[in-house]
């Protein structure tokens, strides 16, 4: 007697959902027609405390912005905002169309933030399994544990991984939702260089998928590395935006640089470099050494060489520290200086 039981029936997926995925609802990214992010005057306080100052901010379908400023700027507040953890007391903000928290509900929204999400007792592969099996969605969990070069370290318990892995865990969990947004609150504090890299490799894979991104950051260099645009804000006010290039522009003068044998001081620079006296915007000597910021560079430089015995000549534009003090800086002086946008 044959007592084996027949095999099922293949299951056929509907069109558009991939096997295993919950019938309705398309696995693949959704080509947003509206912004990722849409937020106009949004203004929120704890207190006495202004957090948000009436901020506009725009994410476009697929781009990549650095949302950047000093401790207290304002933006983990805009962030939590955005995800849905606290509503603003003035303002509209939008994620993809809807209200914040209707979009991270429906699974549109992933963040990688920097504490909390995830339990040190759990192995890698238990903590990935489990965050999978809460999703409307189900995920390709093998291509994202690939993605995020996670296989190694599956049998690992989360509390002996190091703090590059904790972040490629958090990313691996925000991925499983398939979201159309990620959003990063500060992704790479305290990670070495190596594992820095490791990290924006995992992430460029994401832009490559069509992901937007919205990533608060205070190390300049990423943001130039890895943003399509920057946003600055101070005291929870809009302060700069634009591309890294269009930043760039926002600093004022190109430093000149040389060795002056003999220099006495900034009054026998100056008089030596009278002729180019309203370009000069700062002038500092230490020692021999000269540093001239200018708006004519050449002529600065012409002047140097021709007329005094200054040698070792050098001309380099300002770097983004350089240009991010300026601006934040504007806003410490008094009163708050005027958004610039290119």
């Amino acid at each position: 007697m044959n007592t084996t039981a027949p095999a099922p029936a293949p299951v056929k997926a509907r069109p558009g959902v991939r096997p295993g995925t919950r019938p309705g609802v398309r696995s693949d990214i959704r080509p947003a027609r509206t912004p990722a992010v849409e937020v106009r005057g949004l203004t929120k306080t704890f207190g006495p405390i202004t957090a948000v100052d009436r901020l506009d901010l725009t994410v476009a379908p697929g781009e990549v912005v650095a949302f950047l400023g000093p401790n207290g700027a304002g933006k983990s507040t805009t962030l939590d905002v955005l995800l849905g953890f606290t509503r603003p007391d003035s303002g509209t903000a939008a994620v993809l169309g809807v209200e914040p928290r209707e979009a991270v509900r429906a699974g549109r929204v992933g963040a990688v933030l920097q504490t909390g999400g995830i339990l040190p007792s759990y192995t890698v592969r238990q903590t990935l399994d489990i965050i999978a099996s809460l999703q409307l969605r189900a995920p390709d969990v093998e291509a994202i544990i690939d993605q995020t070069d996670l296989r190694g370290i599956l049998r690992r318990r989360v509390a002996r991984c190091s703090g590059g892995e904790v972040q490629r865990i958090r990313l691996a969990m925000a991925l499983m939702a398939q979201p159309e947004l990620l959003i990063l609150d500060e992704p790479t504090t305290g990670l070495d260089p190596n594992a820095r890299a490791a990290f924006w490799a995992t992430m460029r894979a994401q832009t490559a998928a069509g992901r937007s991104i919205l990533f608060a950051t205070h190390y300049l260099q990423e943001a130039a590395d890895f943003a399509d645009r920057i946003v600055i804000i101070d005291r929870g006010r809009l302060v700069a935006s634009g591309s890294v290039d269009e930043v760039r522009a926002m600093g004022e003068g190109t430093t000149v640089s040389a060795t002056w044998p003999g220099l006495t001081g900034q009054a026998q620079l100056r008089a030596a470099l009278a002729p180019a006296s309203g370009s000069l915007l700062a002038v500092e000597v230490h020692g021999e050494h000269l540093e001239v910021r200018t708006t004519a560079p050449d002529d600065v430089a012409r002047l140097l060489l021709t007329t005094t015995p200054a040698a070792h000549l050098g001309i380099t534009a300002l770097s983004l520290e350089e240009i991010f003090a300026e601006l934040v800086g504007e806003e410490h002086d008094g009163a708050a200086a005027p958004a610039r946008a290119a």
